[in-house]
């Protein structure tokens, strides 16, 4: 036996330090730098660590980042012993009074944390809920609403198609699909925009988000519409207005920066990548390739908080406790190369066995991923249609990703094409922001 294993009680190896994550070999996962690289990042937290790592968090919380793509698969297949309600947390004691990620872990009455019967009830009414937009339709809203913003800003020559364009559309639609009055649409967007930022005026503009649901939803109550809150509250489960309010301020935030994030990664792809330089033309290489080779290399999501150990375990040769946190991996397990050694070229093939998405009973439910879809890909496409000659304003490295271990997202991406002036409609025609 080396000094590096020692046996446990069932013959299975476990890594030396594996008593718990906060021993001298825990990774700070936090800092300046950490988001300018996650591959090789990855690649050296899998070197030295293998499959599952000990991390500490900003404030030196500690947990395990599971990296491994058969290790993700496990945690997330297994409910029972990976459980979602932060509750179980047997670190709470340590946690700061105004520690930065308190509102991903805070417990919250919302499906995110529901377990078991409770989850399923939830999760199956949206998913209900969202099955019930017709796709064809949804791919008419998205082109409609990216041909408005695109008018805006198309007699320019130049944009930033992060600011302008990538980060509007998935909002724009989700408030279609929910019914918001149009009137509203342009407050709406400032606020989640403002809820996002790390400073102190995030919490009142995510009150005022949270405020304008609970109306949202009370007129649907009292007017139902064609609309996903409408539908949520006439579902057979028999939800709560308080229930539908925050389940939908859930599906809003997870189809917003996600999906923002998604265009916006995958403009940067084609305009910088010379193996889609013909696909902005109509060229041999697909949007829909992509889009997907996107979500192998530089998924929207690239971490996710959390899971939480429901009794003591193991896990990729580590000792899990009970009440240990863990956190989902997904980009890293994407690359591991002990499921996909040769990734070159990912995602070209119409492989969509990532985890990009998560799994399980808490992954993006159905239909969620297929509606992101629509919207990403008529962004892109709609976009190329429309500026076919656009182009970086900046050389492609230089372009700056948010420093976010969590998402994966450029601050802004510059470029410019060939004006083409078209008349801008008013608001209520097209449903777009001007200006």
């Amino acid at each position: 036996m080396t000094e590096q294993q020692y046996p446990t009680a069932g013959g299975c190896p476990l890594r030396a330090g594996a008593a718990g994550p906060d021993g001298p070999e825990a990774v700070p996962f936090y800092g300046a730098g950490l988001s300018d690289d996650p591959a090789r990042l990855y690649r050296e937290m899998r070197a030295r660590h293998g499959t599952v790592a000990p991390i500490l968090l900003d404030g030196d919380i500690p947990g395990w980042f599971v990296m491994g793509y058969r290790e993700l698969h496990q945690v997330t297949s297994n409910p029972e012993l990976f459980a979602r309600d932060s509750r179980r947390w047997h670190a709470w004691d340590r946690i700061p009074e105004g520690w930065p990620l308190l509102p991903f872990v805070g417990h919250q009455p919302s499906v995110m944390f529901a377990e078991g019967p409770e989850h399923r009830r939830r999760a199956g009414a949206i998913s209900d809920a969202l099955t019930a937009i017709d796709q064809f339709e949804l791919r008419q809203i998205c082109e409609r609403l990216a041909d408005g913003l695109i008018d805006a800003f198309a007699g320019s020559g130049e944009a930033d198609l992060m600011a302008r364009y990538a980060a509007r559309l998935p909002l724009l639609v989700i408030a279609e699909l929910f019914g918001f009055p149009h009137t509203e649409v342009p407050e709406l967007a400032a606020d989640i925009a403002a809820s996002l930022n790390a400073d102190e005026g995030a919490i009142a503009a995510h009150q005022r988000v949270a405020e304008r649901m609970q109306r949202l939803v009370k007129a649907k109550r009292d007017r139902p519409g064609p609309d996903v809150p409408s539908r949520l509250l006439a579902h057979p489960a028999g939800l709560a207005e308080e229930e539908v309010v925050i389940d939908l301020l859930v599906v809003m935030a997870a189809a917003q920066q996600p999906t923002a994030n998604w265009i916006g990664n995958t403009l940067r792809l084609m305009l910088t990548d010379d193996r889609f330089a013909l696909s902005l033309s109509g060229g041999r290489r697909s949007v829909g390739q992509a889009l997907n080779e996107v979500l192998w290399q530089d998924t929207p999501t690239q971490n996710f908080i959390g899971r939480w150990a429901v009794r003591d375990t193991q896990l990729g040769g580590r000792r899990i406790r009970t009440g240990d946190l863990l956190i989902l991996g997904l980009a890293a397990a994407n690359t591991d190369p002990q499921v996909r050694p040769d990734f070159t070229d990912a995602g070209s093939d119409g492989n969509q066995a990532h985890m990009s998405f998560s799994h399980g009973d808490h992954a993006c439910p159905y239909p969620a991923p297929e509606i992101a879809e629509v919207i990403a890909k008529a962004a892109v496409e709609v976009l190329l249609d429309r500026l076919p000659d656009v182009m970086l304003a900046v050389p492609g490295e230089d372009l700056a990703w948010h420093p976010s271990v969590w998402m994966r997202g450029l601050v802004s991406l510059p470029v410019e094409f060939t004006p083409t002036y078209t008349p801008i409609p008013a608001m209520g025609a097209r449903g777009g922001l001007s200006g």
